[in-house]
């Protein structure tokens, strides 16, 4: 695009040199206006040509461009919800409102008991935070942080896996371009995994057709952390397929990849200043990345990416005898699998 500056050298250069073209002469203040407004226009119309082209998109410019010419919505972040154990005086009221926290974070519960003769409640409570913020380790849930009259004990028994962030631009326009590429029709393998990647919560996912005869259907899905789908979410793509599928497939299932735990060995040597603790929470960042791109894209670990991330983590100078999972090899990963984070020299 050119500069108003640029436009107006062209314009004095396309008037005759008889002429006085000085700056502050008539013929230069007089051609200044045109060429800033030429210059605007011009902006305007090069916006318009990028706004064609979706890789030029982002936020509601890309949702509204992709609606229009699919009717694909962004999927919408959630609130984390568990099942909490809160223990009490025979008799004590939970009531719809009242909060539970970790140390940084709350829980709302959604839902009224009360405590019974057994001296606890099971109690479903939701994240006051949308997104993934939500999801903590078991036990972490363990604070009142107002006082409730006869509450004494709170605890999550399971970790919190279901708060999802909203689907962001990039996974917005792979299925954008999964719809247009591998379209999904008359009951096809890519229409069951365009409708199973329609469900809030779902991060990816992989058909088998014909898993157990000619009418039957197997979707295995992840979710949106890249993780294995917990039981509610395997539910919900089942119910959701279900509403969907052609007439006369005998039998559907959906099921959650299993986890596979990629675990590291190696000996550290750190930078000055940092602990093995936080040098290895370090090292499990990065690997929660690595293996969340390769999620259901690649068939295997690579030893030597592994080697990479551990050495691109902070605090970090060099490593040695580095094992993944016990060998110096890359680790298959099944089509019926997903590759997780485990331990980093435990």
């Amino acid at each position: 695009m050119e500069s108003a500056q640029d436009i107006h050298n062209r314009m004095l250069t396309n008037i005759d040199d008889e002429y006085d073209k000085s700056n502050g002469s008539f013929i230069f203040d007089a051609t200044k206006p045109g060429a800033i407004e030429f210059s605007t226009k011009q902006k305007e119309i090069t916006d318009i040509q990028n706004k064609l082209d979706i890789e030029n998109l982002s936020d509601d410019d890309l949702e509204k461009f992709i609606y229009q010419r699919t009717g694909i919505t962004r999927k919408k972040a959630t609130k984390a919800t568990i099942r909490v154990i809160v223990s009490g005086s025979i008799g004590s009221q939970i009531r719809v409102g009242d909060l539970v926290g970790t140390d940084t974070l709350n829980f709302v519960f959604v839902e009224e008991k009360v405590i019974g003769e057994s001296g606890q409640a099971n109690v479903l409570v939701e994240c006051e935070l949308f997104g993934t913020i939500g999801n903590v380790p078991a036990n972490a849930i363990n604070k009142f942080p107002v006082t409730l009259s006869g509450l004494v004990n709170v605890y999550n028994p399971e970790k919190v896996t279901n708060g999802y962030d909203a689907e962001s631009d990039y996974e917005l326009k792979q299925r954008y371009y999964d719809k247009l590429q591998r379209p999904g029709k008359s009951g096809n393998k890519y229409h069951y995994l365009e409708w199973a990647k329609e469900v809030t919560g779902v991060g990816d996912a992989r058909v088998v057709p014909k898993f157990n005869g000619p009418l039957t259907m197997k979707v295995i899905i992840i979710n949106s952390n890249k993780q294995p789908a917990d039981s509610e979410l395997v539910k919900k793509v089942y119910d959701h397929i279900s509403e969907k599928m052609p007439f006369g497939v005998e039998e559907l299932v959906v099921v959650s990849a299993i986890g596979v735990s990629i675990n590291i060995t190696a000996s550290l040597s750190l930078a000055d200043g940092y602990t093995e603790p936080v040098v290895k929470e370090n090292i499990k960042e990065n690997m929660v990345e690595y293996l969340k791109r390769i999620a259901f894209k690649e068939s295997y670990v690579s030893y030597a990416k592994t080697g990479s991330e551990v050495i691109d983590s902070e605090g970090l100078l060099d490593y040695q005898n580095l094992l993944v999972n016990g060998s110096i090899a890359n680790i298959p990963i099944g089509d019926d699998e997903v590759a997780i984070t485990g331990g980093v020299n435990e």
